[in-house]
C-alpha cells in the first residue's frame, strides 16, 4: 500500500526555493519536537526521568523509518496531530505521583516499583516512534529531491534553529502549551494534508491537554514544579516531576541532620559557609541561625531559588550575609578560589538526568572521589565537609564513607538516622581533630544515642566509619554513586529488550522489502559511532563546565556548528581519498583514550582548560563529520543513507548504557570499532562503483 505525504499529492512541481524552506521546516520540527518530548514526558512519567534517551531513540527510529518508507509503505500511519494527541493522553493517564524523599540507583528503588506500570515504557516508545514517522516521510521526500550535500546543510541549519528556539523558551520558563504551539505553527504546512479540519481538532486537543495539565505548575529549565502549602504549618511543599522533593518550612522544625555539625562544634564555630544544593533555602536558614558570618549558596535551578526567596517563612535569601550563585556545584568548586570553614552538600538529589544522551544525574559529578578532594582543597585549616541526605540504603552510606576516607586520608564521622530507609550526616576534614574524645570511637548503634534535636528522624548510630572498600567508588569516569557496583541492571536490560522488539516489529510492519534492501550499513555504522562519540563529548563538557542546561545547549549547538563547517569543507574541496581522514580520526580517538579527562582538571586557567577540552573533545567530532559529509555528498540515495544513519544513531544510544558497567572512557573502544566497520563497508561501496560498467 502506498502512503503518500500531503505534499506528494500536489499536481504542480514546487520551485527550488520551496523544497529548501520545507526541508528547513521539517528539520526544525523534528528536532524541536524531540526536545519538547524529552522535556515534557518525564515531567509526568517519572520512569522516563531516568530513561530520557528512550524518547530520543523513539524519535530517531520513527524518523528513520519514515525516511526509508517515504516512497512506499505497507500501512498508512495516522496523521501526526492525532498521534501526538494519543501520546499526550497516554502520558497524562499513566502519570503517578510519588511523595518519598529518597533515592535508589539511578531511579527510585524496587520498594515502590509495584505502584507503576513498566509496560508504559515500550508503549510510549512505540507511540513516540509513530509520531515521527510522518515527519520522517516528508524529510525523506525532500532529501531525495535535492543535491545530498545541500540537503544535509539545510537539515543541520534547521536543527540549529530548533535548538536555539527551545533554548530560548527554556530560558524564559515558558509552559509546554507554548512549546507545542510553536511546533504546530512551524510543522502545520507539513502535516495538515487535505483533512485540515480534523488535524485542527487534534491540534486543539493537544494544546488543551497540555495547558490544563500544567496550568498551575512552574516550569524551570529542569523540572515541572508544583508548590502546595504545608499542612498545618508555615511554608510550602515542593514536588518536581510528580515526586516530592523539598519543603520550604521553618528551619526550627527540620530534621536533625541539618543541625548535626553545629551541635558537635558549637553554633559559632563556622564563619564562612558554602552550601551546594541550597534549594529553597532551609540549609541557609539553619546556617544563619547558627551565627555564620557569610554563606555562599549554590543552586542549579533558578526557579527553586525564586520559590525559596519568595515563600520560605524564614526568608533566608533576603539576608545580606547570603550570596546566591545559580550554578552547578562541581563547576562552582572548580571556579572558586575561596576557602570555607564549612562546606555542605545539602540533599543534592536532582531526580533527573542531565540530557537524553547520557545516564548522568545533575549531581553525578558531585559525588565522586575527585569531587570530594576538590571540596577538601576549599576547606580552611579548621574546615569541615558535611554531606547529609536520605540515602535510603545502608550500602550507599558505607560507599560514601569509603570515598570520603580515600579523599581525606582518614575516616569520616557519621551519624545515621531512621525513617524513609537510612538518612545520614557524613563529616570529614581538619575540624574533626577537635571533636570531644568521647566521640572518637568506631561507628556503633547502641540502643539509645544521646543526640538532641532528632526532629522527624530518630538517630540510630554515630562514630567514625571507614566504609566498605569492596563497594565500587564513584569516579569522574564512572560517576554512578547510586549504584552499588558496575553493571547494567535488569530493569535497564528488560527495557532495552522491549524497545528493540518494538523497533523490529515496527520496522517490519511499515518498511517494504524494497526499502529494507536500500539499507546502507556504511551510514548505519557512522551513525552508531557518532552517537557514542557525541555522548562522550557531552559527558566531558559536563564534567569540565557543569551539568547546567545551558552548557548542554551550547555543546549541542557547537556540535551541529561543526557539522555545518564539515559540510562547507566538502562543498568547497573535492576530497577524493578518505583513507587519510579515517587515519586522522583513529589517531584523535586513540589520543583521547590515552589521555583521560581528569588530566584536564588540573589546569588552573579556565580559558586554557576550555581550549584544550575543545581540541580533545571536538577535533574527533569535526573529523567524523567531514568523513560523514564526504560520504553523504557522493551517495546516490540520500534518503536511504540518512535513514540508515538515524537508525545507527539509535543503536548507538542503546550501546551507551554500557557506560554503567565500563565508565565513559571505555566508550571510545566501540566508537573505534564502529568507525572501522564503516570504513570497511565504505570501501566495499567504492569497489562496487568502480567495478560497475
Amino acid at each position: 500500500m502506498t502512503d503518500a505525504s500531503p505534499s506528494e499529492a500536489a499536481a504542480t512541481p514546487e520551485p527550488r526555493q520551496r523544497p529548501l524552506l520545507r526541508l528547513f521546516q521539517a528539520s526544525f520540527a523534528i528536532l524541536f519536537l524531540e526536545l519538547v518530548l524529552i522535556r515534557w514526558v518525564p515531567s509526568y512519567l517519572r520512569l522516563f526521568g531516568y530513561f530520557t534517551n528512550f524518547i530520543l531513540l523513539g524519535s530517531l527510529l520513527g524518523a528513520g523509518i519514515g525516511i526509508m518508507t517515504h516512497r512506499q509503505s505497507r500501512f498508512r500511519v495516522p496523521d501526526l496531530a492525532w498521534l501526538l494527541l494519543v501520546l499526550v493522553g497516554l502520558v497524562l493517564v499513566n502519570q503517578y505521583r510519588l511523595n518519598v524523599l529518597s533515592t535508589g540507583e539511578l531511579f527510585y528503588g524496587s520498594a515502590y516499583s509495584d505502584r507503576e506500570n513498566y509496560w508504559v515504557i515500550p508503549l510510549v516508545f512505540l507511540v513516540v516512534a509513530l509520531v515521527f514517522v510522518p515527519l520522517g516521510r516528508e524529510l525523506g521526500r525532500l532529501l531525495a529531491s535535492l543535491p545530498p550535500l545541500l540537503a544535509y546543510g539545510v537539515d543541520i541549519a534547521g536543527s540549529l534553529a530548533g535548538i536555539a528556539a527551545f533554548t530560548a523558551l527554556s530560558f524564559l520558563s515558558t509552559p509546554p502549551v507554548v512549546w507545542f504551539a510553536l511546533f504546530f505553527v512551524v510543522a502545520w504546512p507539513l502535516i495538515a494534508g487535505r483533512r485540515r479540519l480534523l488535524s485542527a481538532v487534534a491540534v486543539a486537543g493537544v494544546l488543551g491537554l497540555a495547558a490544563a495539565a500544567g496550568w498551575s505548575n512552574i516550569w524551570s529549565p529542569y523540572y515541572r514544579i508544583a508548590v502546595e502549602p504545608v499542612t498545618g504549618g508555615d511554608g510550602v511543599f515542593i514536588s518536581v516531576n510528580n515526586i516530592g522533593h523539598q519543603q520550604a518550612s521553618d528551619a526550627r522544625n527540620r530534621e536533625g541532620f541539618y543541625y548535626r555539625a553545629y551541635e558537635l562544634f558549637g553554633p559559632a564555630a563556622f564563619k564562612r559557609v558554602l552550601i551546594i544544593g541550597a534549594g529553597s533555602g532551609t540549609d541557609v536558614s539553619v546556617a544563619l541561625a547558627n551565627g555564620v558570618e557569610h554563606v555562599d549558596a549554590v543552586e542549579i535551578d533558578p526557579r527553586l531559588y525564586e520559590i525559596g526567596r519568595k515563600q520560605h517563612p524564614n526568608h533566608p535569601y533576603d539576608d545580606p550575609r547570603v550570596t546566591v550563585h545559580i550554578d552547578d556545584g562541581r563547576a562552582f568548586l572548580r571556579k572558586s578560589r575561596d576557602r570555607y570553614d564549612l562546606i555542605i552538600f545539602a540533599l543534592t538529589d536532582s531526580l533527573r538526568l542531565t540530557s537524553s544522551h547520557a545516564a548522568l544525574r545533575l549531581e553525578s559529578f558531585l559525588f565522586t572521589e575527585e569531587s570530594l578532594r576538590s571540596a577538601r582543597a576549599h576547606l580552611s585549616d579548621q574546615g569541615l565537609l558535611v554531606l547529609y541526605n536520605f540515602y535510603r540504603e545502608d550500602w550507599s552510606i558505607q560507599k560514601l564513607a569509603a570515598m570520603s576516607t580515600t579523599a581525606f586520608g582518614a575516616p569520616p564521622y557519621v551519624t545515621t538516622y531512621g525513617a524513609w530507609g537510612r538518612a545520614a550526616a557524613i563529616m570529614n576534614g581538619p575540624r574533626l581533630a577537635s571533636l570531644p574524645p568521647g566521640h572518637l570511637h568506631a561507628y556503633r548503634e547502641p540502643p539509645a544515642i544521646p543526640i538532641p534535636r532528632h526532629r522527624w528522624v530518630p538517630a540510630l548510630g554515630a562514630g567514625l566509619m571507614p566504609g566498605m572498600r569492596s563497594l565500587q567508588p564513584a569516579t569522574d569516569d564512572w560517576p554512578f554513586f547510586y549504584m552499588s557496583k558496575p553493571g547494567v541492571s535488569g530493569v535497564y536490560l528488560w527495557a532495552i529488550l522491549a524497545i528493540l522488539v518494538v523497533a523490529v516489529v515496527l520496522g517490519a510492519a511499515l518498511a517494504p522489502a524494497a526499502a529494507i534492501r536500500r539499507f546502507d550499513w556504511h551510514f548505519f555504522f557512522l551513525g552508531a559511532a557518532f552517537m557514542l562519540l557525541e555522548t562522550r563529548s557531552l559527558v566531558t563538557f559536563a564534567l569540565l563546565f557543569g551539568t547546567t542546561w545551558m552548557v548542554n545547549a551550547l555543546v549541542f549547538f557547537a556540535i551541529l556548528s561543526s557539522v555545518l563547517a564539515a559540510v562547507l569543507i566538502n562543498a568547497k574541496l573535492k576530497l577524493r581519498r578518505v583513507g587519510w581522514l579515517y587515519a586522522v580520526l583513529f589517531a584523535l580517538l586513540a589520543l583521547n583514550y590515552a589521555m583521560p579527562v581528569r588530566s584536564l582538571l588540573d589546569i588552573g586557567s579556565s580559558t586554557l582548560r576550555y581550549l584544550l577540552a575543545s581540541v580533545f573533545a571536538f577535533a574527533p567530532i569535526f573529523v567524523a563529520n567531514v568523513v560523514f559529509s564526504r560520504s553523504f555528498r557522493d551517495t546516490g540515495h540520500a534518503d536511504s543513507a540518512f535513514a540508515s544513519n538515524l537508525l545507527g544513531i539509535a543503536i548507538g544510544g542503546v550501546v551507551e548504557y554500557a557506560a554503567l558497567a565500563t565508565g565513559y572512557q571505555a566508550l571510545l573502544l566501540p566508537v573505534m570499532a564502529f568507525y572501522a566497520a564503516a570504513w570497511l563497508f565504505g570501501r566495499r561501496v567504492i569497489a562496487a562503483r568502480t567495478a560497475a560498467p
